[in-house]
């Protein structure tokens, strides 16, 4: 392939079991908004002022706000919910590059833009700021089955089961009709080739006639006259 050529990645419809496994239990996750005096006391504890508040991961600008828990693991919701004391500033590359990994083995490790695959300078007083933050307040976490109790925790966790068996089931048929529809673009690729290369010949020959009937003007000088 051309070395200034990419194509764009290809999406599996099931290879989205994960997100669709991460709304079903974000959609049951409460979220607590919190005070601007609390926004100002997060931010104080990481070691930065408010109106310069950056990602806690790298110091970079931020332009979310990560759940320093992750809500899901292993496809089980963790328990933690969305409230300040669960949440950092972060930037859009340590968010998804830390997913739900824990925070501190994640940061430390070597995850493709991780904080120490990025060489982020001040990663140790980082560290410190976040386990800080990790012991500043003592975090909601929800036993979902034990709430709602366990035949509702086992019908909505059926859903999400159908839902994911019906991902699986749609990816199957895809490849199918991909191979159709691609069998078909290949071949009309051939047939517009095939007309491309016909058309090319009889400008060709026609060309080729215009040389052929070419007659040289009368009064042009005989080969006896030169």
């Amino acid at each position: 392939m051309h070395p200034d050529f990419d194509l764009p990645s290809k999406a599996r419809i099931d290879g989205r079991t994960s997100s669709i496994t991460a709304v079903f239990f974000q959609a049951i996750t409460p979220v607590i908004v919190p005070s601007d005096a609390e926004v100002d006391e997060a931010i104080a504890v990481l070691g930065m002022t408010s109106g310069n508040c950056r990602c806690a991961y790298c110091g970079d600008a931020r332009t979310e706000w990560d759940h320093f828990r992750p809500i899901v693991v292993n496809r089980k919701p963790t328990g933690y919910i969305t409230e300040i004391a669960n949440l950092v500033p972060a930037c859009g590359k340590c968010n998804q590059s830390k997913g739900n990994k824990n925070w501190k083995e994640w940061a430390l490790g070597q995850a493709a833009r991780s904080p120490r695959r990025r060489g982020v300078v001040d990663l140790e007083q980082r560290i410190k700021n976040l386990e800080a933050y990790e012991r500043w307040r003592e975090p909601v976490r929800i036993d979902y089955a034990e709430l709602i109790g366990p035949e509702r925790w086992t019908e909505y966790s059926k859903l999400l089961e159908t839902a994911v068996a019906h991902l699986v089931a749609a990816q199957q048929v895809a490849v199918t009709l991909q191979a159709i529809i691609g069998e078909h673009v290949r071949s009309k690729r051939q047939v517009n080739d095939l007309e491309r290369i016909n058309q090319a010949a009889e400008h060709l020959n026609s060309e080729a006639s215009k040389v052929l009937e070419y007659q040289a003007p009368e009064d042009l000088p005989s080969e006896t006259e030169l």
